[in-house]
């Protein structure tokens, strides 16, 4: 069990305190509760943009790299669809540099014309580059719209469209960043050969004064329940034709996450997974193919992906995946089940050995509702049982309820 400490200030900042004597480093992490999730439907991908403006200089520090990086730290962050995360490592003498750095730019942002142009070319080029220019880079701005009709999730973290980052203006930032990135709507954990007297203290000197702001109200738009097949296909000169089946699931708090976490592993995980020895290595009809799930806070997806061989199409493919779907279904071993159990026990105490791992975690189960939920999912999995993955699979992968993007590859060649 992983011992904590929390605490919230009078401004709203909930912060958590885990005391680990074996490093001299220290972690913190913010996570603001702000994702794509949150962004107007003609205004996307702001989330993402404020993951780069936060590096651009704050109200009394110019540059926030250089004084962390002089003290021995080292920092990144990322956006989902829920929530943006930002994550810190330090020498242990030196935390407080790390208090001020955050609680600055939490403070204010120093928002000029310069900074939100540099940072909005970042964007834009990005956006270029991985899902424009880049084979199969568009699959999710193709396929997230296909499975969500009204919920935010159907657009991704990086925007609908590139034009709404182009058009932001410096009102529209402002307003923004004034709406979620304040102490109410923030989680500051803290892991490492410290005492939560001592984060206390730092916690109270350098965030208490901050205005704890406006409470956001999330009111998303609730995804119908699907009654009937999506598909939709697409022409792109890459290599391969590529299928992408999805299915919408439960989010990460429903009791069937774990199950249906569970069922990715035993159709994907490793070269003795099942699709892997079936559809890859005996029948040779996928050069590569994958399940997962997007482990959203609401309802997410579980996504089937493959590249197919030897000028397989679109049939052949889908009814090959959805043969061993219905395999499934039908039973599964004891040592399947054991295996992947195995496998998440494994990863998760390997997990909590480092020391950001667990400032990372105990601020995100804390989103999640209870810091302390970390310490039941072991327990989660390992209660799973093959009912539970038969009666899951079987309500999961009904035929009304799947989604189908087909990427058809077209030759480079032009005929004359």
């Amino acid at each position: 069990m992983l011992k904590f400490n929390r605490f919230i200030l009078d401004n709203g900042l909930t912060v958590i305190v885990h005391q680990d004597k074996t490093t001299p480093m220290v972690a913190m992490n913010i996570i603001y509760k702000v994702g794509a999730r949150d962004e107007s439907p003609d205004k996307t991908g702001f989330a993402h943009l404020f993951e780069h403006l936060m590096f651009g200089g704050s109200v009394n520090i110019s540059k926030y790299d250089e004084p962390l990086q002089k003290a021995g730290g080292e920092n990144n962050a990322y956006t989902n669809n829920d929530f943006t995360n930002y994550y810190l490592t330090i020498p242990g003498n030196n935390l407080e540099t790390a208090f001020w750095l955050e609680s600055d730019r939490m403070l204010s942002l120093a928002f000029t014309e310069k900074s939100l142009e540099v940072q909005r070319q970042v964007v834009i080029e990005e956006f270029k580059q991985n899902y424009l220019n880049q084979p199969y880079g568009d699959v999710y701005l193709l396929l997230k719209p296909l499975a969500y009709q009204r919920h935010p999730y159907r657009w991704n973290t990086i925007g609908k469209d590139i034009s709404h980052i182009e058009k932001a203006t410096m009102g529209d930032v402002k307003a923004f960043y004034k709406k979620y990135y304040n102490p109410g709507n923030a989680i500051l954990s803290v892991a490492g050969d410290v005492t939560p007297e001592q984060i206390r203290n730092l916690s109270e000197k350098w965030f208490s004064t901050i205005p704890s702001g406006e409470t956001p109200e999330r009111n998303y738009p609730q995804e119908p329940e699907q009654t009937g097949t999506r598909e939709k296909t697409v022409e792109r000169r890459v290599p391969q034709h590529a299928i992408y089946l999805c299915w919408k699931m439960p989010g990460r708090t429903d009791r069937k996450f774990h199950t249906i976490d569970l069922i990715s592993d035993i159709l994907s995980n490793g070269n003795s997974s099942r699709l892997y020895q079936n559809l890859v290595k005996e029948q040779t009809l996928f050069s590569e193919i994958n399940a997962f799930v997007t482990g959203d806070l609401d309802p997410g997806l579980f996504i089937v992906t493959g590249k197919l061989l030897n000028g397989a199409g679109r049939e052949k493919g889908e009814n090959a995946i959805l043969g061993e779907l219905d395999k499934f279904i039908s039973g599964i071993s004891d040592d399947e089940l054991q295996k992947v159990k195995n496998k998440v026990e494994a990863n998760l105490i390997f997990s909590k050995l480092s020391v950001l791992n667990k400032a990372m975690f105990l601020g995100y189960f804390q989103m999640l509702g209870d810091a302390a939920l970390m310490d039941t999912e072991e327990e989660r999995y390992m209660e799973v049982t093959k009912t539970d993955i038969r009666n899951t699979a079987g309500w999961l992968f009904r035929k009304e309820r799947q989604n189908t993007l087909f990427y058809k590859a077209i030759s480079n060649q032009t005929n004359g």
